[in-house]
């Protein structure tokens, strides 16, 4: 029999597994994954085998010195980035990524961090029928835009989706250097085709990751999800009749650029919930592989928490992008309506908030009172007409050692079926899934769910495809809810089958989950820059995923509603695609000037736009405005900019050395004078006007249409005065360019001197309105 041990064999014994555990070498665990970038690296179009092999070699030798061998280094290193850029991922201790980044070729090291999708799917991040805003007639008509090539960043796509079919396409452009790339026995059967020219998958930076579960389908760039396919079809995705979400919302579906071809790049892996699953090793790849197969647009709906420009692989991969002649389309974010939210910031990329479109789904909800409540909801399954449930709060249903907050919130196990069968249950928005909600109400036998916003949700509801009739209610109907069953003995409601609604009015309006500005890198920039359709968007859809993306749900349905900034984004991409077919000399630059100087900031009722709240929302919710692509094609001027300007500007943010070769590639003199102020940039931000001061901002207007006079009109903030010189400018050809000055001073000091003011300067030819959103902040 063994003896018990004394408290001080205890401690003996424990000091030595401690010191044990000090001496022991670094485990694989506490490594982690690095981007090492040692600055672009381009052979254009004469790029070789040998070449790529001597710039990876030279990786290896890099790191090599570094962790013991070249033969260490090929183990550690994951991605060589040895084409349009000159870096690698490699998997490294911290003393080993101290060391490295003490490298005089390094420019920059940052983690391999993840980020996320930027639509609200069923998560809240906080918390075509008509599906594009193009209509079929006119630009279409003008451009077949087949020669257009989009690419897309996201979760893959599901190739057998009718907007991808080839049927009635020409051959692929011969300029198209992209592949198809399939495992080697190809198991999934994925094909492309004369529509859908390419596909790519990224995951070795995801599995670079420590902790996370390789029970993954790798090797494919088949979109289990359903995001990548519903982003890439509202982009490019073709002409599909009879399209609907369980019959509701029939019509023809297509993206903003339905001609034009697609190509997928899968960066994205599970989990795709708050944690994210893309991760900045495989978006950069994603991004090298786009540039060098040859796409015209890249449309990125990832993002996450800002930071700063060289620790970004959006940023810097779109920056490469641009050099190269391409437009990059990215999501502004979903954490709104906080101030200072926005992501993606690089004032290269177009960055897409979200708004609703004047298309409903919506579902009655009846209460005894004969209070009647219009909510949303896409719902397959419905209630008999007219018939009164008893109505129950999700609190008084909730099961003995489940807390009231939890069971507010309809969480897993929270729900007492005893009390919750028959009835209808009454859910809060937050925390876990929205269809998650109606997963949990149905188990514990309700008939039905009424979804409530919380105060942080405002007025906003979403369509979702609930497993029970369920209607979603804004925050305003569903405090009449609570406050109807707290002074109710019997309550009672009944919830009415979904309808297609359209021309709805006020539309659009800013999604509250839509994120916000200020810029928080840099001020001077006004981002968002755009807004576009983000709520309740049709379009296709994996056929391997739920449409409520829950285990428990066995529907499949080619088409599907989703909301977010991801929803928003690849709508400006299919426009920028048109854009583009019609004018191919027009700089990224230009095309993003077209798209902002003529969106409109008001509604379909003449009002100005509104957010959630219903109060009147403002630049740092839409930038520029709602997008109008009809005018979008003829801007009459455009602010353009090159990738010289686009350095200066970085210049300006201290850039220099080995960091600003992370951009430009090359040695290059910073200019001696260069004021922020006078950055082309089609929008104007002025983040610190004082009383005394008189700010002078210059711009350039280049005509992109015919001869004409223009003049400008000013809508200045009551506390500010603005003044323009010239007032009127004479463009005699196309190609000229005009500068004009802004002076601004501010001729009063009001009580809240540190609030932003808006306003905004407009050249109109009368046929033409050429339209700069200002923003002011005062400071004393």
């Amino acid at each position: 029999m063994r003896k018990p041990m004394s408290s001080s064999s205890i401690d003996h014994t424990l000091l030595l597994l401690l010191l044990c555990f000090l001496l022991q070498k670094p485990t694989q665990a506490s490594k982690k994954s690095y981007i090492v970038y040692l600055g672009p690296q381009s052979y254009g179009t004469g790029l070789t085998a040998l070449d790529i092999e001597s710039v990876t070699n030279s990786h290896y030798n890099l790191l090599g010195s570094y962790v013991g061998s070249t033969d260490k280094a090929k183990e550690a290193i994951f991605y060589s980035y040895s084409k349009y850029f000159n870096g690698f991922a490699a998997v490294l201790d911290e003393d080993e990524a101290a060391m490295v980044a003490k490298h005089p070729n390094v420019a920059s090291i940052f983690l391999n961090k993840p980020r996320k999708l930027h639509t609200t799917h069923s998560w809240d991040f906080l918390g075509l029928e008509r599906n594009g805003v193009i209509p079929k007639g006119s630009l279409w008509s003008k451009s077949k835009g087949e020669d257009i090539i989009i690419g897309n960043l996201d979760t893959g796509v599901w190739p057998e989706s009718k907007s991808f079919s080839d049927e009635g396409v020409g051959p692929v452009p011969t300029r198209w250097r992209g592949i198809c790339d399939v495992d080697i026995d190809n198991t999934d059967k994925f094909k492309c085709n004369r529509k859908l020219i390419g596909a790519r998958y990224f995951y070795k930076g995801y599995l670079a990751d420590a902790g996370k579960s390789t029970n993954v389908t790798f090797h494919s760039a088949r979109d289990f999800d359903g995001h990548g396919s519903h982003t890439l079809s509202t982009a490019g995705g073709n002409f599909v009749a009879n399209a609907s979400v369980f019959g509701n919302g029939l019509g023809t579906a297509s993206g903003g650029s339905p001609n034009a071809r697609v190509a997928a790049y899968k960066v994205c892996w599970p989990p795709l919930a708050v944690g994210g699953g893309c991760y900045e090793a495989d978006i950069l790849a994603g991004f090298e592989a786009a540039i060098l197969d040859g796409v015209d647009v890249i449309s990125a709906s990832v993002g996450g928490d800002p930071v700063e420009f060289y620790e970004s692989s959006i940023a810097i991969g779109s920056f490469h992008a641009v050099a190269n002649g391409i437009v990059v389309v990215s999501s502004a974010g979903n954490t709104g309506p906080k101030p200072k939210t926005a992501s993606n910031l690089e004032p290269w990329s177009i960055t897409v908030a979200a708004s609703t479109t004047d298309r409903e789904f919506t579902s009655y909800v009846t209460l005894g009172n004969k209070k009647i409540l219009k909510g949303a909801s896409l719902s397959e399954s419905h209630l008999p007409p007219h018939k009164f449930y008893p109505l129950i709060s999700a609190v008084d249903a909730k099961a003995d050692r489940a807390s009231s907050d939890d069971a507010l919130l309809c969480k897993k196990g929270t729900l007492d079926s005893k009390k919750a069968k028959g009835k209808i249950v009454v859910c809060l928005r937050g925390d876990n899934d929205r269809t998650d909600k109606g997963v949990q109400a149905a188990r514990a036998g309700a008939v039905g769910m009424i979804l409530a916003n919380n105060i942080e949700s405002g007025n906003d509801v979403l369509s979702d495809p609930h497993v029970l009739p369920a209607s979603h209610l804004g925050y305003d109907d569903g405090s009449y809810i609570f406050s109807y069953l707290n002074n109710t003995k019997s309550p009672k409601a009944s919830i009415s089958k979904v309808e297609t609604k359209l021309g709805q009015s006020p539309s659009p309006i800013m999604a509250s989950f839509s994120s916000r500005g200020p810029n928080i890198i840099d001020p001077s920039i006004l981002k968002p820059d755009i807004t576009g359709p983000g709520v309740d968007i049709v379009a296709a859809y994996s056929e391997a995923a739920s449409p409520s993306q829950q285990k428990s749900d066995k529907r499949r349905s080619p088409f599907i509603t989703l909301s977010g900034t991801s929803m928003s984004t690849p709508h400006v991409s299919g426009i920028v695609g048109i854009i583009k077919s019609l004018h191919p000399d027009w700089s990224p630059a230009a095309i993003k000037s077209a798209i902002m100087t003529t969106a409109r900031i008001k509604d379909n009722t003449g009002k100005p736009i509104l957010d959630s709240t219903r109060i009147n929302a403002n630049p740092f919710a839409y930038g520029a405005g709602q997008v109008q692509p009809n005018h979008a094609v003829d801007p009459g001027l455009v602010y353009d900019l090159n990738i010289t300007d686009y350095t200066n500007y970085l210049c300006n943010r201290g850039y220099k050395g080995s960091r600003l070769t992370i951009f430009y590639g090359k040695r290059y003199i910073c200019p001696k004078s260069f004021n922020l102020l006078d950055f082309n940039y089609p929008s104007i931000s002025i983040p610190n006007l004082k009383i005394r001061d008189f700010l002078n901002v210059t711009r350039t207007l280049t005509n992109v249409g015919s001869p004409s006079t223009y003049k400008v009109h000013i809508q200045a903030p009551h506390e500010v005065l603005v003044s323009v010189e010239p007032k009127v400018l004479n463009f005699k050809e196309k190609g000229e360019k005009k500068e004009f000055r802004v002076t601004f001073s501010l001729k009063t000091l009001t009580n809240n001197s540190t609030d932003y003011l808006f306003g905004s300067l407009d050249w109109s030819d009368c046929k033409h309105h050429v339209r700069s959103s200002i923003v002011i902040k005062l400071q004393n």
